[in-house]
């Protein structure tokens, strides 16, 4: 269930303070003349953000687990 509902939740990429904050962010790093810059900078984020993400992750399936152990009790 973890790994297959939290790709198909795509809970992040429905929420819309996330996608606004990120469109934001590639509004202003379009702005960048420097196209290596950009690129280089672009690339950097989209590592933290899926560090970010994989980290939520974790405590997502942690929490599932966690609740499923207590409904077996």
């Amino acid at each position: 269930m973890d790994k297959d509902f939290l790709e198909k939740s795509k809970w992040k990429n429905q929420n819309k303070q996330y996608l606004s904050k990120l469109q934001k962010f590639l509004d202003y790093a379009d702005n960048i003349k420097d196209e290596n810059l950009r690129t280089l900078i672009i690339s950097q984020m989209l590592k933290c953000d899926k560090c970010v993400t994989n980290i939520a992750e974790d405590i997502f399936k942690e929490l599932i687990n966690k609740k499923l152990k207590m409904e077996d009790k």
